[in-house]
């Protein structure tokens, strides 16, 4: 006679992986950078990023209290992508500020619809603060004064900034009838600008932070020594 085997205890069920991974503050800076990029600040909204990320929007409020935290801390990460590290041992502070004003401007270029917000200065900003910081000691250890240096910091953001809140070449209709001689003498070949914008737009921020160097070094050599 077969002895009948004792029923096995049931296995203790898998606890069920969430479907979704879990949020996380950079989870969400990136899903709201993205939206941001994608349609412009108008898009970014609690009820969406929520709708985005697969969360209830209640959820969100785990990581930022406020949409206007949320929109700093993205602001924020776009001012990581600014290279510093040029400013660790720079062969001179003309050099550090090309580089610098060079990598401040592709990451503006990369999110333009961020540019106002970046605009209106670091406020408590970790990054930007940095940057600030980069900047300013850089133009002091040089040997500018503490409130010339000031100056050229808020020179350069101006003119990084305004570089990359919009493309002059773009700002042209290609149509060729709209510049008629006797209205424009001088804008013949304004409808050919759009096709050369990168050309353009980059040439003219590179001929600009040409004029403002040089005119910078000059001022340099008046320091008294």
């Amino acid at each position: 006679m077969t002895r009948t085997q004792p029923a096995r205890a049931p296995q203790e069920a898998e606890i069920a992986r969430p479907r979704t991974p879990l949020l996380s503050r950079d989870r969400i800076i990136t899903a709201a950078l993205a939206l941001i990029d994608a349609e412009g600040l108008p898009a970014l909204s609690t009820r969406r990023l929520a709708a985005e990320l697969s969360v209830s929007g209640p959820s969100l409020y785990n990581h930022f209290a406020t949409k206007d935290d949320l929109l700093d801390a993205v602001v924020d990460s776009v001012m990581g992508e600014v290279d510093l590290t040029v400013f660790d041992a720079p062969d001179d502070w003309r050099t550090a500020l090309r580089a610098w004003a060079r990598s401040y401007r592709a990451a503006l270029a990369a999110h333009p619809h961020l540019v106002p917000v970046l605009a209106q200065g670091p406020g408590r900003r970790p990054h930007a603060l940095r940057l600030a910081d980069a900047v300013f000691g850089c133009l002091v250890e040089a040997g500018w004064p503490r409130g010339q240096a000031t100056r050229i910091g808020a020179l350069m953001r101006y003119f990084v900034t305004g570089s990359a809140l919009g493309s002059f070449a773009a700002g042209f209709p290609d149509d060729a009838a709209l510049y008629d001689a006797a209205d424009y003498p001088h804008l013949g070949d304004a409808h050919r600008l759009a096709e050369h914008r990168r050309a353009v737009d980059e040439g003219a921020f590179e001929t600009g932070l040409d004029a403002l160097l040089d005119g910078l070094e000059l001022r340099y050599r008046r320091l008294p020594g």
